[in-house]
């Protein structure tokens, strides 16, 4: 019996490691690696909606204007599209994808939150007043290999089947001049991989996130606000978008390293915001009117100092590394804009860590 079971089980597994990597709306069954703690209600929206950190530089301008002056920005082959059903649109910028809703952020705090709760997942971040909630690592269980022996035995042993891969999404919602509100989801991957030939041990390194899959979970949450399945689907459709043209490379200013993006601020501000959730930063602050991001950074010698980060993802041992804080600024001049990395105190920042920094971010904004 067991050697047939053994067989078994490796027929489901080479089935589902052959089966197409393209990804399907509906194979999503996400389980948080812990129990769901007791979420109290978030604090008022309304400081967000009132606070000049996230108001566009140059003062208060109207929706209109606000319009024509992306439109008149925006580079050569990086238009914006543009697609609305009711107060619910989704826009693309090159191969950025994002939600407006014309509602005030108080407004849709609970529902997206309620979102991500549905969905199965466990919130370790919920922010009302920056504006940002980020889900605990969990796994796709829609992904296990549905074979006849984990039908019989899934329920009762289903810890012991795992895909091997963990998700994380961040998501960000920012104030619009026109009192509308943008929200972002960005996605991140990790994979436990073996570390020896004889296959005895495993460590956990990060994937490439799935901009897919983000565009998946932004079209089930235009259903939540309030868009029928067939509404949704035709929406993200209609904004699927080819790779964009590299457009980010590495410079030094004042010795000190910089990143040059062609694209003016708005575009420059929000891809930049996306490449930090995406990247694990914690971003403990924003100031667009400033153009500064507030992150904190652990770098790779303190990692290992204590215990590398990686192998301590999904362990409640070991203790942290103590995160070194940095501002993370935009400059937008006509079509171009400079991303610096400053120390706390708002001085360029020269280190190894600085040059680190601008590494990873011009890799995901290229």
């Amino acid at each position: 019996m067991k050697p047939t079971i053994a067989r078994l089980g490796l027929v489901g597994l080479a089935m589902a490691l052959s089966a197409c990597s393209t990804f399907e709306s509906d194979k999503i069954d996400y389980k948080s690696a812990t129990k769901a703690p007791t979420l109290e209600v978030p604090p008022d929206l309304n400081q967000l909606t009132r606070d000049t950190r996230y108001a566009v530089p140059g003062g208060v301008v109207s929706a209109n204007a606000l319009q024509a002056g992306q439109a008149a920005q925006a580079p050569t082959g990086a238009q914006t599209v543009v697609n609305t059903v009711g107060d619910v649109r989704i826009e693309r910028s090159g191969g950025e994808r994002w939600l407006v809703i014309q509602r005030p952020a108080d407004k849709l705090w609970d529902p997206v939150r309620e979102f991500w709760l549905e969905n199965g997942f466990v919130l370790v971040q919920d922010d009302a007043k920056l504006g940002i909630m980020e889900t605990d690592w969990a796994e796709n269980r829609a992904k296990l290999p549905q074979d006849v022996i984990r039908s019989a035995l899934g329920k009762v042993f289903d810890s012991l089947y795992s895909t091997g891969e963990r998700d994380k999404f961040r998501t960000r919602l920012e104030r619009r001049a026109d009192g509308g509100t943008e929200i972002y989801v960005t996605h991140r991957g990790m994979q436990e991989v073996y570390t020896t030939k004889e296959k005895d041990g495993t460590v956990w390194q990060p994937r490439a996130a799935d901009h897919e899959l983000e565009t998946e979970f932004m079209r089930r949450m235009m259903v939540k606000l309030g868009l029928s399945q067939e509404q949704s689907k035709a929406a993200a459709a209609s904004v699927q978008a080819a790779p964009p043209a590299p457009s980010a490379r590495l410079d030094t200013l004042n010795n000190a390293p910089v990143v040059l993006l062609d694209e003016g601020f708005d575009r420059a501000w929000r891809r930049v915001g996306l490449a930090l959730d995406r990247t694990g930063f914690t971003v403990e602050d924003r100031d667009r009117s400033r153009g500064i991001y507030y992150v904190r950074y652990v770098s790779p010698e303190a990692q290992k100092a204590s215990g590398g980060f990686l192998n301590k993802l999904f362990s409640k041992s070991g203790e942290a590394s103590a995160p070194v804080k940095y501002q993370i600024q935009v400059r937008g001049e006509g079509e171009r804009s400079t991303i610096s990395v400053l120390t706390s105190a708002g001085v360029p920042e020269t280190s190894t860590n600085a040059q680190r920094i601008t590494r990873v971010l011009t890799d995901d904004l290229k």
